[in-house]
């Protein structure tokens, strides 16, 4: 895929970025970026710097914590799934063996 520019806006500043992700993808990022530093930014006040590396800060630290929820999740998923299957294979031998033994007599 080729590079193109795409013009981003975060904190009222405007950043050319070079990129092979579509640009919708990255205006929707942007704009996610643009959420919280605003949501960091006090009322009627430009956003300064730190604000924008903070922002980025406190999107990494939510990433880290829904890649570990999820790894919660999945760890929760695979013992079930286990059990499950568990459960199945114990009821099939059952029936195997009644069937068996239905037939011997």
């Amino acid at each position: 895929m080729d590079r193109r520019a795409i013009q981003l806006q975060i904190g009222g500043q405007r950043y050319k970025v070079h990129s092979t992700s579509s640009e919708a993808e990255l205006t929707r990022l942007a704009a996610a970026v643009d959420a919280k530093v605003a949501e960091l930014t006090p009322r009627g006040r430009a956003p300064a710097d730190q604000t924008i590396v903070l922002a980025a800060i406190a999107l990494a630290h939510d990433l880290e914590q829904e890649r570990a929820r999820r790894r919660v999740f999945e760890v929760k998923v695979r013992d079930l799934l286990r059990r499950i299957l568990l459960r199945i294979d114990n009821a099939l031998e059952s029936n195997t063996a009644e069937e068996e033994g239905a037939r011997s007599e």
